[in-house]
C-alpha cells in the first residue's frame, strides 16, 4: 500500500529530554528499527517494562497507518506548535506531553491551553506514579473523556496502539461535526455552525469593544444556470465559489489583529443554495466591509470554466455593520439579507450596507406579498383601458388593458409597486392568464355591440413568455373568448425579447400563426436593434415614454424618435408613441407621421364603464377635422 493510501496520524510529542524524544521518533516512524540506535537501547529500562528483541521491533510498524510526528522540548514549544498546526488547516489529531518539563510550564499546563486552542485534539499525559492523581487532571483540562493518561513504564505498543486508537476516535468525531456543522457540497461551515461562530464574534466584539460586519452574498440568476446546464454544473458551480471565496479572503483583511488569528474561525459559510455569509470581525471602519465586498465581487464576476462552459456570475452583497445594525446574530442576519435584496435592486454585480429605512420598504414589500396572495381569488383585480388614437385622424384606433388592483386595507395599489412583486413570487402567471382571458372578453363584448374597438392590446410579463405552452395558452383563450385573433394585440417590452433571442423568433411566430398582432414595447431603452427586429414578426413599436418626456429639450431624443419612427416605415412596422402629455410632443409626431400615440394628454387610463363612453363617442363623432374629433372624444 502507498504512502497516499495509507492514513497519515499527526502527532504531537512534548518532552524535555532528547533521548526521550529519540525514542518516540523510533517508535513511530516507518524506517525499520533493526538497527537500533545505542540511545534508544539505554533508554529502553526507563521506558519500557521488558526489553525489545530486534524481531519484535520489525513488528511495530503498521501497514495501513503513517505517523507523522512533530516533537517539541517544552510546554510552551507544544502550545505554539498547536497554534500554527490550526492555522495551516492541519491540525493534531493526538499529543503527548510529558508531566514533567523543568524548568517551564508542566504538561498540565500545556493540555489546558491547547485544549482551549483545539476542543478536538486528544491528549495523553505521560507520567510517573507519584505525579498528580488521573482523576484530578480530567477536572484540571475537560472534557475528561478527552484525557488519556499514560503511566511510566510503558511498552512501546501501547504508544502506537494508543495513538491509533485515538486517532480512530478522532477521526471518527471530526465526521460526525463535519456532517453536523459543514456543507457536504463545499465543505464550508453551514448556517447552523455560521450561527455559532457568529455568535462568538459577536462576544469578541463586545468585549473588546471592536467593530464586526456580516455580509450576506447571493448568486444572481443562478437558477437559470441549474435549470438551463443542470443540477451537476450548479453544483460544480456552487464548489468553485466556494474557493474563489477562499481564496479572495486568504489575507484575512477582516480578521481581529490578534497575535496569533485562528483560521479555525472561518470566516465564510454556506446558508444553503446560493446563499453565502462573510464574518468580519475586527474591522477598523465600514470601508474595510465594502473593500471586502468589492474584493468578492471582482473575483467571482472573473469567468467561470465548468465542463464545456464558461460562465460569468455576478454576487449581490448585503452588509449589515455590529453594533449599529444590531447586537445580536438574527438581527444582522436579517439586516444584512435586507442589505443584500437592495443591492439586487441597484443592479447585478453590487453591494449595499444596511440603512434603516430598509426596514419600512421592506415591511411594505411583505405586506404587499401577502395581500396579494389571493388577490385573484377575492376579486382585487381589475382591468382599465387606455385609448390610442391614429394621429393622422383624431379616431380611437385601440385600447390597452391595464391592470388595477383595490385592496380593502392597502386602498388602490400602483402597478409598478405590485407588479414586480408578482413576477418575483411566480403570481404573475396565473394573474396574466386573467388579464388576458378578461381582455378578450370585454373587447368582445364591445365589438359585439357594434363599439369602435379595433384593437385590444395586452401587456405579457417576461415569465408568462418564456412558457413554452404560453402560445397554446393564447390559442385557448382566443378560442374560448371568441374574438378574433386581428383584434388582440400582445405587447412584450423588448429586454424580454432580448433576452433569449432564439425562443423570442420561434414564439413570435408560433404566436403570429395564430393571427394576432405583436408589438415590442418598451423600444429604444434596451439593446435591439433593427436589424435584429427583422428577424421577428411584429407589427408595431411603441417608443418609450422616457423619449416623449424629454423630447422637446433633448436634441439627441428627438433624433432618436425620429429615426425610430423613419426605419419603422421602412420595414412597414407601425409605431405607437407613449407618455403623449402636450401638444408640442402631438405637433412632433404628426409632423414626423407617427401612426399613433397614447398618454394623459389624450386619456388617462378608463376603468370599463368610462372606456365604454368614449367609445360610443367615438362612434358617434364622425365629422370635422382631427382636431375636432380629438377635442370631441377627450373634452
Amino acid at each position: 500500500m502507498t504512502d497516499t493510501k495509507r492514513l497519515a496520524i499527526r502527532v504531537l510529542i512534548a518532552d524535555d529530554e532528547p533521548e526521550v524524544r529519540d525514542a518516540y521518533r523510533q517508535i513511530l516512524m516507518e524506517a525499520d528499527m533493526s538497527g537500533e540506535t545505542a540511545v534508544f537501547r539505554n533508554l529502553r529500562e526507563r521506558l519500557f517494562t521488558k526489553p525489545i528483541a530486534d524481531q519484535t521491533v520489525k513488528k511495530l510498524s503498521a501497514r495501513n497507518t503513517v505517523f507523522v510526528p512533530y516533537f517539541c522540548d517544552g510546554a510552551e514549544a507544544a502550545v505554539a506548535a498547536v497554534r500554527d498546526a490550526i492555522a495551516a488547516d492541519d491540525p493534531f489529531a493526538v499529543a503527548f506531553l510529558d508531566m514533567r518539563m523543568p524548568p517551564g510550564p508542566d504538561g498540565v499546563w500545556a493540555a489546558a491551553r491547547i485544549r482551549e486552542l483545539d476542543p478536538a485534539i486528544e491528549i495523553v499525559l505521560c507520567t510517573a506514579y507519584s505525579d498528580v492523581d488521573p482523576a484530578d487532571m480530567g477536572s484540571l483540562v475537560p472534557p475528561e473523556e478527552k484525557l488519556s493518561y499514560l503511566q511510566k513504564p510503558f511498552h512501546p505498543h501501547e504508544i502506537r496502539q494508543m495513538t491509533i486508537s485515538l486517532a480512530s476516535k478522532w477521526r471518527a468525531e471530526h465526521r460526525i461535526v463535519k456532517l453536523a456543522y459543514f456543507d457536504a457540497l463545499t465543505g464550508l461551515p453551514n448556517r447552523e455552525q455560521s450561527r455559532n461562530r457568529l455568535a462568538s464574534a459577536l462576544a469578541a466584539a463586545q468585549q473588546h469593544q471592536r467593530l464586526l460586519a456580516v455580509l450576506y452574498l447571493d448568486l444572481d440568476n443562478f437558477k437559470r444556470v441549474n435549470d438551463t446546464l443542470g443540477h451537476a454544473v450548479g453544483d460544480e458551480l456552487l464548489c468553485l465559489v466556494a474557493a474563489r471565496m477562499r481564496h479572495s479572503l486568504r489575507a484575512d483583511e477582516g480578521a481581529a489583529a490578534d497575535e496569533h488569528p485562528s483560521p479555525r474561525n472561518n470566516h465564510i459559510a454556506r446558508l444553503g443554495g446560493d446563499e453565502f455569509i462573510v464574518i468580519l470581525p475586527g474591522i477598523h471602519s465600514p470601508s474595510d466591509a465594502a473593500t471586502v465586498a468589492g474584493r468578492l465581487i471582482a473575483e467571482l464576476q472573473q469567468p467561470m470554466h465548468l465542463a464545456l462552459n464558461t460562465l460569468v456570475i455576478t454576487p449581490s452583497i448585503g452588509i449589515a455593520l455590529y453594533p449599529s445594525d444590531g447586537t445580536d446574530v438574527d438581527t444582522l442576519l436579517r439586516n444584512a439579507d435586507l442589505a443584500m435584496y437592495f443591492a439586487k435592486r441597484k443592479g447585478p454585480g453590487m453591494h449595499a450596507f444596511f440603512d434603516a429605512a430598509m426596514n419600512e420598504a421592506a415591511l411594505h414589500r411583505f405586506t404587499l406579498e401577502a395581500k396579494l396572495r389571493g388577490a385573484l381569488e377575492r376579486g382585487e383585480f381589475s382591468l382599465h383601458y387606455q385609448p390610442q388614437f391614429d394621429v393622422s385622424t383624431g379616431s380611437v384606433s385601440g385600447m390597452e388593458a391595464l391592470l388595477r388592483w383595490k385592496h380593502e386595507e392597502l386602498g388602490n395599489v400602483p402597478p409598478a409597486e405590485f407588479v414586480p412583486i408578482a413576477e418575483e413570487t411566480g403570481l404573475i402567471l396565473s394573474i396574466g392568464e386573467w388579464v388576458l382571458r378578461t381582455a378578450c372578453r370585454q373587447a368582445k363584448a364591445w365589438h359585439d355591440e357594434g363599439l369602435p374597438v379595433a384593437r385590444m392590446a395586452v401587456n405579457v410579463s417576461g415569465q408568462q413568455f418564456a412558457l413554452k405552452e404560453f402560445p397554446q395558452t393564447v390559442a385557448s383563450i382566443i378560442q374560448e373568448t371568441g374574438i378574433a385573433p386581428s383584434m388582440l394585440e400582445l405587447e412584450i417590452t423588448e429586454s424580454v425579447v432580448m433576452k433569449d433571442e432564439a425562443w423570442a423568433e420561434q414564439a413570435l411566430a408560433q404566436l403570429k400563426e395564430l393571427g394576432i398582432l405583436l408589438a415590442i414595447d418598451d423600444f429604444g431603452t434596451g439593446y435591439s436593434s433593427f436589424g435584429r427586429l427583422r428577424h421577428f414578426a411584429v407589427d408595431r413599436l411603441k417608443i418609450d415614454q422616457s423619449f416623449m418626456t424629454s423630447l422637446v429639450d433633448c436634441s439627441d431624443d428627438r433624433a432618436i424618435a425620429a429615426a425610430i419612427i423613419a426605419m419603422s416605415r421602412s420595414l412597414r412596422i407601425s409605431v405607437t408613441a407613449e407618455g403623449v402629455e402636450n401638444f408640442p410632443q402631438l405637433l412632433f409626431l404628426q409632423e414626423h407621421a407617427c401612426q399613433e400615440a397614447q398618454g394623459f394628454l389624450f386619456s388617462r387610463a378608463l376603468p370599463a364603464a368610462d372606456a365604454h363612453n368614449l367609445l360610443r363617442r367615438a362612434a358617434e363623432t364622425n365629422a370635422g377635422t382631427r382636431t375636432q374629433r380629438l377635442r370631441a372624444l377627450i373634452g
